[in-house]
Protein backbone atom coordinates (compact mmCIF):
# COMPACT_ATOMS: atom_id res chain seq x y z
CA UNK A 1 0.00 0.00 0.00
CA UNK A 2 1.33 3.44 -0.92
CA UNK A 3 0.96 6.21 1.63
CA UNK A 4 1.47 9.93 0.98
CA UNK A 5 3.23 12.23 3.46
CA UNK A 6 4.08 15.88 3.14
CA UNK A 7 7.69 16.92 3.77
CA UNK A 8 7.01 18.11 7.34
CA UNK A 9 5.32 14.80 8.27
CA UNK A 10 8.13 12.84 6.66
CA UNK A 11 10.79 14.78 8.61
CA UNK A 12 9.05 14.30 11.95
CA UNK A 13 8.26 10.61 11.35
CA UNK A 14 11.36 9.49 9.44
CA UNK A 15 12.22 6.58 11.77
CA UNK A 16 8.66 5.28 11.58
CA UNK A 17 8.65 5.62 7.78
CA UNK A 18 11.96 3.75 7.48
CA UNK A 19 10.48 0.90 9.54
CA UNK A 20 7.47 0.76 7.24
CA UNK A 21 9.67 0.80 4.14
CA UNK A 22 11.79 -2.00 5.64
CA UNK A 23 8.58 -4.02 5.98
CA UNK A 24 7.93 -3.57 2.24
CA UNK A 25 5.68 -0.52 2.14
CA UNK A 26 6.21 2.28 -0.38
CA UNK A 27 6.08 5.86 0.91
CA UNK A 28 5.44 8.89 -1.31
CA UNK A 29 6.64 12.31 -0.11
CA UNK A 30 4.84 15.35 -1.49
CA UNK A 31 5.60 19.05 -1.57
CA UNK A 32 2.65 21.41 -1.96
CA UNK A 33 0.46 18.41 -2.80
CA UNK A 34 2.73 17.20 -5.63
CA UNK A 35 4.63 13.90 -5.24
CA UNK A 36 8.39 14.58 -5.34
CA UNK A 37 10.04 11.50 -3.81
CA UNK A 38 9.45 7.83 -3.19
CA UNK A 39 10.89 5.78 -0.32
CA UNK A 40 11.31 2.10 -1.15
CA UNK A 41 13.37 -0.73 0.28
CA UNK A 42 16.72 -1.18 -1.46
CA UNK A 43 16.87 -4.53 -3.24
CA UNK A 44 20.01 -6.63 -3.10
CA UNK A 45 21.82 -6.50 -6.44
CA UNK A 46 21.50 -9.55 -8.63
CA UNK A 47 24.71 -11.52 -8.65
CA UNK A 48 26.52 -11.51 -11.96
CA UNK A 49 26.17 -14.80 -13.79
CA UNK A 50 29.38 -16.63 -14.55
CA UNK A 51 29.17 -18.75 -17.73
CA UNK A 52 30.42 -22.29 -17.22
CA UNK A 53 30.06 -22.21 -13.44
CA UNK A 54 27.95 -25.41 -13.46
CA UNK A 55 30.25 -27.24 -15.86
CA UNK A 56 30.46 -30.88 -14.83
CA UNK A 57 27.47 -30.55 -12.50
CA UNK A 58 24.66 -30.58 -15.06
CA UNK A 59 24.36 -33.50 -17.43
CA UNK A 60 22.35 -33.17 -20.66
CA UNK A 61 21.07 -36.54 -21.81
CA UNK A 62 21.67 -37.72 -25.34
CA UNK A 63 18.74 -36.83 -27.58
CA UNK A 64 17.80 -33.72 -25.58
CA UNK A 65 17.63 -31.63 -28.78
CA UNK A 66 15.83 -34.26 -30.85
CA UNK A 67 12.46 -33.20 -32.33
CA UNK A 68 9.43 -33.77 -30.10
CA UNK A 69 7.02 -36.59 -30.95
CA UNK A 70 4.00 -35.59 -33.07
CA UNK A 71 1.59 -36.21 -30.18
CA UNK A 72 3.45 -33.69 -27.99
CA UNK A 73 3.70 -31.12 -30.79
CA UNK A 74 -0.06 -31.43 -31.42
CA UNK A 75 -0.72 -30.73 -27.74
CA UNK A 76 1.27 -27.49 -27.97
CA UNK A 77 -0.10 -26.34 -31.30
CA UNK A 78 -3.78 -27.35 -31.01
CA UNK A 79 -6.48 -27.12 -28.39
CA UNK A 80 -6.37 -30.00 -25.97
CA UNK A 81 -9.56 -32.01 -25.61
CA UNK A 82 -11.68 -31.06 -22.58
Amino acid sequence: MKKNYNIHEAKTQLSKLISRVTAGEEIIISKNGEPVARLVKIQKPIKKRIPGKAKGIIKIKEGFNDPLPEKVLDAFENDLPS
